[in-house]
């Protein structure tokens, strides 16, 4: 049997303000944004080409917004995704390889494949890691 992830649920203080930076900051796809009572509202966004939505709302969950952290995307060239982000308005970390040593800037040329890293947040401080997977094992 298979078991897909397909939605996780991102706590946020301000809808309007959240799917407007996923989906216009970032480019996720709205999938759709319904309000079913006064109290429940569920928009759901999904990454180009991923398989697994992000659903921001409200009345959806007990977290407090800006309080999940190490959500991770992953695409095949860190330095075009970098260059997208800052270009969309977004405050991205610089890219990072990570090593024996922990974390460090990433250098000209360097093969970042499973080891290219850059960091950003949603407005309520949602923390994201974009990783370069050029190839897998």
């Amino acid at each position: 049997m298979n078991w897909t992830l397909e939605v996780v649920v991102v706590p946020v203080s301000d809808v309007e303000r959240a799917k407007a930076f996923y989906a216009e900051q970032l480019g996720f796809n709205v999938d759709h944004d319904t309000e079913i009572s006064a109290d429940l509202r569920v928009v759901q966004l999904t990454p180009p080409g991923s398989g697994c939505s992000v659903v921001i709302g409200k009345g959806l969950v007990e977290m407090a917004p800006g309080s999940l952290k190490g959500l991770q995307l992953v695409v095949r060239d860190i330095y075009q995704a970098h260059a997208e982000l800052v270009a969309r308005g977004v405050a991205v970390s610089e890219i990072q390889g990570l090593g024996p040593h922990g974390s460090r800037p990433a250098r000209d040329g360097e093969d970042l494949n499973n080891v290219g890293f850059l960091f950003f947040s949603d407005p309520d401080g949602n923390g994201w890691a974009v990783q370069q997977i050029t190839a897998r094992s």
